[in-house]
């Protein structure tokens, strides 16, 4: 496998997995060789990770050859739209869970529903299978499943006196303030990360976009959204993340592996890529879930995952199907959980976490769990980025009352385009 780090993203990563062994189909039976282009979103999985699967399932598929392509999150919309129009396309594709319904309204996405019951998808976490079946058609395979937490230096927060997380908002930003001092960073915040917004807003009952007499209408704009951008701009205020860039711009992991950040917002899972860098942090990170308003309720997030598809273009059907077949498969959903902290795509694989501290906070969370406007034009809206600009104008001085109705309109005009 030739490994391509196309760019690099910010979020999660794996460090060991494998798979069974599976008879030989499709070309790798007649003894044509297969070459599988596969793209993994950065952050999903680690090397050490992709040479044992590839080693196991190249082994087990004779005639397999798999050349899996890392690919940013950021423009990953249009690269995909791209690769799914076209006669070339990759023969796998792990995708956000919210965007199989824009991908597969273009027709270039494989309908796997009768493999449903092969992969068995009646044990599936409806959150993934769910946003995977358009129109009673599956065409989204789910992969994993996770959702933010706040990851911080243990060490940070006993040299500033602090002995147990916040509970609230209010906490939250105090105790921030008091690790924001000494060249140390109270919380490593970008600029542009969405998703943490996105929770903030609905914790004031605001919301990214509302339907009203069948057209969806933008909601940035609205009192409850901007005191979510408030906060927001409050707590980013409190480091020296850039306000331009993303998560992925340095990657954030990196820079919490310097030991100077107290805070990340981030994935349990991303403590696997923080170690790869400084494995003196193994005993150094904790983890405790985005506090809320009050103490009695946790902050709300956005409970996402990824899905695999499979293109129509991909020549090579039967051993794609395979592949997901063995990533999809309870062998490497169990590694999978374990090296990550993800959340396995099977509601019966749920105790393999148990006593997890990641996986506890993770799971705190998601009882306040959230997803982005259910509409298969939300994906085009991430794809515009038009959030991250509002929010980068925001932070650099511009009204935020005028930029969220800019915002608003934007994303108005492009969930009912088509309509």
């Amino acid at each position: 496998m030739k490994y391509r780090i196309l760019a690099l993203a910010a979020v999660l990563a794996l460090s060991a997995c494998g798979t069974g062994a599976e008879p030989e189909t499709g070309a790798a039976a007649s003894g044509a060789p297969a070459k599988l282009t596969v793209w993994i979103m950065d952050g999903s999985v680690t090397q050490e990770l992709l040479k044992k699967f590839e080693s196991e399932h190249e082994a087990a598929h004779r005639g397999v050859d798999l050349d899996i392509q890392i690919q940013a999150w950021d423009g990953i919309g249009e690269r995909v739209t791209a690769a799914l129009a076209s006669t070339d396309a990759p023969d796998v594709i792990e995708v956000g869970n919210t965007q199989v319904a824009q991908y597969s309204a273009s027709g270039g996405v494989t309908d796997l529903t009768a493999k449903v019951a092969d992969l068995r998808g009646e044990d599936w976490l409806p959150g993934l299978a769910q946003p995977g079946n358009i129109d009673g058609k599956q065409y989204g395979i789910p992969w994993y499943a996770a959702n933010r937490v706040v990851v911080y230096n243990k060490d940070l927060f006993a040299e500033a006196g602090i002995k147990e997380p916040p509970k609230t908002r209010d906490e939250w930003l105090e105790i921030t303030k008091k690790l924001n001092k000494g060249g140390n960073q109270g919380i490593y915040l970008t600029g542009q990360t969405w998703y943490a917004l996105a929770g903030f807003v609905w914790d004031e009952g605001g919301d990214l976009a509302v339907q009203e007499g069948g057209r969806w209408k933008g909601a940035l704009d609205t009192p409850q959204a901007l005191a979510g951008m408030d906060f927001y701009r409050r707590l980013q205020a409190l480091g020296k993340g850039p306000k331009d860039a993303d998560e992925a711009n340095p990657p954030q992991h990196e820079v919490f592996a310097q030991g100077k950040a107290a805070q990340i917002i981030a994935v349990p899972g991303v403590a696997a890529r923080v170690l790869e860098v400084d494995g003196a942090l193994k005993d150094k990170m904790g983890f405790f879930p985005i506090p809320g308003k009050t103490a009695d309720k946790p902050g709300t997030v956005f409970t996402g995952g990824s899905d695999l598809i499979i293109p129509v273009a991909s020549q090579h059907q039967d051993e794609a199907y395979e592949l997901v077949k063995a990533l999809a498969g309870e062998e490497f959903q169990k590694e999978l959980a374990t090296t990550m902290s993800f959340v396995p795509n099977r509601t019966s694989l749920a105790g393999v976490l148990s006593g997890d501290e990641g996986t506890a906070a993770m799971a705190v969370g998601a009882a306040s769990g959230r997803a982005t406007p259910n509409t298969p034009n939300w994906a085009a809206v991430e794809a515009t980025s038009v959030i991250k600009q509002y929010m980068t104008a925001v932070l650099t001085g511009a009204d935020p009352a005028a930029e969220a109705k800019k915002v608003s309109e934007s994303i108005t005009t492009t969930l009912n385009s088509g309509s």
